[in-house]
């Protein structure tokens, strides 16, 4: 039976119920969630771009075997890469096998043979596929009329046979009798048997099952959900979808001689933020850690495990050094690839990069991930020589020219770039505390270089708390806040102090100014004036419940009409297009989307509430706002407006650079080619008499060997493109699940432009054990009473042998899925020298139903289900789910081993099944 959706589900709810946040006033920010419903959304569309002519994405031409293996090799990957905890790859792979699952219901004649349920057996490898219709088999008859409701054969009907449209664009050909896919773009559907049976939309052939074909897709995709959830456990499965209320803690910590202190310091405010927040609903989703100095960098330690991020960071100590330039880059290109999008990266250097030739790699990954960087620098511009410190090792400078480069980057992730001594570098690390909060958003952010004095406005809305300024820059700069209610606070010039008023408390160390803002009945505009020459940022933020995702996307050609991500940058002078979807609150009302030009004042304005369009978009750097207000107000007053911004800086380019991967799961072992394409544009277009050569650099975190062109050539006549190809080789010895980020540039020969595209690659190592694990069921003791009321006096127990098979993977967990009791298990031999798990399931009367979920170690998963005898049974109840083979002979001079692996209280599905519904119908938006 079908499912019901409920239309009022949100993801605002969905988050709620699942971190049991009760009250929409209390902080949550489901920007983590929306944006990997964004990324799952995005990969399915794609499908239809990357894969328009395979028919076994898209279940056409009866390619059913096809089909499923396409289903089943995704998510043999999903969970491999989620045992990993590369999420991300794991969501990329998941939208995509969304979508092969979800057309074969649009796709085949499943509805019309008047199924109800889902078919399992696409998403279960070792079980057949039946009643396949032959290849010689006639299915369709032709549509009478335009009108296609009866073309399906009513022998093919009748005996049950499951068949699907053919689809060809080029060419009418197809076998004799059999359907077509239908619509406007299939040639085939013009050759007899004409028309299609498509349920695609209400306006296809079979457009009015349409419904039916999308409920049943709802509730597969909901049963494929269920098995990676049981298959991975309920807290990745949580992470899988985004389901996380706090961002990650990660730290890129340079480990040379003179950087005692500092890495002290990183000590000090990690354990104080892990302490203070462990086992809360705000303790950090994950910890990474990267060292890095000369000639070494990593390795990188991510962990969910707080303990293990403390020990981890407790062994680093400060050694070497002294040729002063470290591989800074190389490790935060290493941090860049394993945080998920939107984190914040805080890195700790006195040294400049040795490796500034990664900084367009790293702009790019920035750019790419909306990631935010703040460097910690410490003794910038100390030019005199100095004494050798406790440690006997001289402290090293870093002149302006290093410490910009890092300020470059940082104004480009919408980071920081904090200067300080080292004896106050623990004033300054309050800002790493202040971005672990919950529901942090941008409120305002701005950064001028060259400096100049300048007064900024922003909107101080009803649902922020905890507001915060950031101000660096020159020490001779000062400024003046005004409140919405005519108070102000004026700077004065001090190398280091702490003051308190009643409109703000400040602290001022090395280059930085922190307001703690106090807004209590002051909503409405307030003013920031800054006096300076010099180059300076400022930055405010607020915990809010209330934020936004964006996206720069293209629309796709063709019936769907969907749209695709924009890789790279946007063309200079040419049109953007951005859909921006609101979070954390249905009552507001977006007016406006603006590209705010970070280096002066100049705006583009667009307007709408999702899909906002942009025309001309000059060349230059930017930042996407948002103003709106609430829709309770009944005016456009300031009182009920709100502003977000985002943090991360657009740029354009007029170099377009693009590269058509067809299959982002690669092989252990093996080589692929990436072709690329370098064009030359113009307001947007390619320029097709355009000429010139481009420095290309390709580059992967993993250092897997790989070849690219060093230059590229646009040559006369040649249409203003180029194409190349870059080669990466995975490893035979790289672990499935292991993720892969390529990046490709070029660079005009004047270097001032360019332009990039990032892939995201999966090891996904070739499965052959795809059978389930199997359950026998050994006994059953125990009668509980026919009333419940006396349920709580007895106790029943279920006991079964769990086995993957001789040539299985062997079972890694088996699990309560559903009960209230214990399970206890152990490990035998059988006479056929399979591993056996010997299961007992103690429960009370008062719970008389148990599941037990059984995994392999590639995510195969069986099922026990048992019920307890009562006094009014007359047969022992059979066990289902998993398979029942034959009765496992147990050796009884095998050695046991006890597991101790006991279980205690029951599963609640509840849950579980909501967030199935939230991803799946966000999906489906499309």
């Amino acid at each position: 039976m079908a499912r019901k959706i409920d239309d009022d589900l949100s993801a605002d709810k969905v988050q709620r119920a699942c971190f049991s946040i009760g009250t929409s006033n209390s902080l949550l920010s489901t920007v983590i969630f929306q944006t990997s419903i964004a990324n799952m959304y995005f990969d399915n569309a794609k499908v239809d771009i990357v894969f328009a002519l395979s028919a076994e994405h898209h279940f056409d031409d009866e390619t059913f075997q096809g089909g499923r293996d396409v289903i089943t090799a995704g998510v043999s990957a999903v969970k491999a890469s989620v045992k990993l905890e590369n999420f991300f790859t794991g969501r990329q792979t998941l939208g995509r096998v969304f979508h092969t699952l979800q057309d074969f219901y649009s796709h085949s004649n499943w509805v019309e043979l008047g199924n109800t349920a889902p078919y399992s057996t696409l998403i279960q490898p070792d079980q057949p596929l039946e009643n396949l219709a032959g290849p010689s088999t006639p299915t369709c008859r032709n549509c009478r009329g335009g009108n296609c409701d009866d073309n399906l054969l009513p022998d093919l009907l009748q005996q049950g046979l499951l068949t699907s449209g053919y689809f060809n664009i080029f060419s009418p050909a197809k076998p004799a009798g059999k359907c077509s896919h239908g619509g406007s773009f299939d040639q085939t559907s013009k050759q007899d048997p004409v028309g299609g049976i498509s349920k695609d939309h209400v306006a296809s052939s079979h457009g009015s099952l349409h419904h039916i074909a999308a409920d049943l897709a709802v509730d597969a995709t909901m049963e494929l959900l269920e098995d990676i959830r049981v298959a991975i456990g309920d807290k990745n499965f949580l992470r899988l979808v985004g389901l996380s209320q706090s961002s990650v803690l990660c730290f890129v910590i340079d480990t040379t001689g003179s950087m005692s202190n500092d890495i002290a310091e990183a000590k000090r405010v990690s354990f104080d933020i892990i302490d203070r927040k462990r086992e809360s609903q705000h303790e950090p989703s994950a910890y990474i850690l990267v060292p890095f100095n000369d000639p070494g960098f990593g390795p990188l330690m991510k962990t969910t495990n707080a303990d293990l991020f403390k020990e981890s960071i407790n062994k680093l100590s400060a050694s070497g050094g002294g040729d002063t330039p470290e591989l800074c880059f190389s490790g935060l290109q290493l941090a860049l690839t394993a945080v998920p999008p939107s984190s914040e990266i805080f890195v700790f250097t006195d040294a400049p990069a040795k490796d500034a030739h990664l900084k367009n790699t790293i702009t790019a990954l920035i750019e790419s991930t909306k990631s935010v960087v703040t460097f910690m620098l410490t003794d910038v511009l100390s030019s005199r020589r100095r004494r050798r410190d406790v440690h006997g090792v001289t402290p090293r400078s870093m002149s302006q020219s290093d410490a910009q480069l890092y300020r470059d980057l940082a104004q480009a992730s919408g980071g920081q770039a904090i200067e300080v001594t080292k004896s106050n570098l623990f004033l300054a690390t309050s800002v790493i505390e202040d971005s672990s909060a919950s529901a942090v958003v941008t409120v305002f952010q701005i950064v001028r270089n060259p400096g100049r004095p300048d007064h900024f406005t922003f909107t101080v809305d009803g649902s922020l708390r905890n507001m915060t300024t950031y101000i660096t820059g020159a020490s001779s700069l000062t400024f003046s806040l005004t409140s919405s209610t005519g108070g102000v606070i004026v700077s004065q010039i001090k190398s280091s102090s702490q003051s308190n008023g009643p409109l703000a408390s400040f602290t001022t160390v090395g280059n930085l100014r922190r307001l703690s803002i106090n807004t209590d009945n002051q909503t409405g505009l307030w003013e920031i004036s800054v006096n300076s020459n010099n180059p300076y940022s400022v930055k405010v933020t607020g915990q809010s419940s209330v934020n936004f995702i964006y996206n720069l996307v293209e629309a796709h050609e063709g019936a769907h009409g969907d749209f695709s991500l924009q890789k790279g940058r946007p063309l200079s002078g040419g049109n953007a297009s951005l859909m921006v979807t609101v979070t954390g609150s249905d009552t507001v009302k977006v007016t406006e989307v603006t590209l705010f030009d970070s280096s002066g004042p100049t705006e583009v304005l667009g307007g709408g509430n999702f899909l906002v369009s942009f025309n001309g978009v000059p060349a230059g750097g930017f930042v996407v706002r948002l103003r709106g207000q609430y829709n309770s107000s009944t005016s456009m007053s300031t009182l009920n407006s709100f502003q977000r911004q985002a943090s991360t800086q657009i740029k354009t380019s007029s170099i377009s650079v693009t590269a058509q991967v067809n299959n982002t799961n690669i092989e252990p072992g093996s080589t692929i080619s990436i072709p690329f394409t370098v064009a030359i544009t113009t307001n947007g277009v390619v320029n097709n008499t355009a000429t010139g050569t481009f420095t290309v650099r390709s580059n992967n975190d993993r250092s897997y060997a790989s070849t690219s062109p060093s230059t590229i050539t646009v040559a006369a006549g040649s249409g203003g493109k180029a194409n190349g190809t870059v080669t990466l080789t995975v490893p035979v010895s790289a672990a499935s699940g292991t993720d892969v980020t390529l990046t490709i540039e070029a660079e005009n020969a004047a270097a001032t432009d360019i332009n990039y595209v990032v892939i995201w690659f999966s090891v996904a190592a070739k499965v052959t054990d795809v059978n389930r694990p199997v359950c026998q069921v050994v006994s059953i003791s125990g009668i509980c009473p026919a009333s419940s009321s006396l349920c709580a006096s007895s106790q029943w127990q279920f006991s079964v042998n769990l086995t993957d098979g001789i040539n299985g993977t062997g079972i890694v967990s088996i699990t309560i899925r559903q009960g209230n009791g214990t399970l206890n298990t152990s490990r035998v031999i059988g006479v056929d020298g399979e591993n056996i798990t010997l299961a007992i399931y103690r429960a009370s009367c008062c719970s008389q139903n148990v599941v037990l979920a059984a995994v392999d170690r590639v995510g195969n998963v069986g099922t026990c289900v048992g019920r307890a005898s009562t006094s009014t049974t007359t047969t022992t109840p059979i066990t289902t789910g998993a398979n029942v083979t034959h009765v496992l002979a147990v050796n009884p001079a095998a050695p046991v081993t006890t597991v101790n692996t006991t279980s205690t209280g029951g599963h609640t599905l509840s849950i579980s099944h909501c967030l199935c519904i939230s991803v799946v119908v966000s999906l489906l938006w499309k």
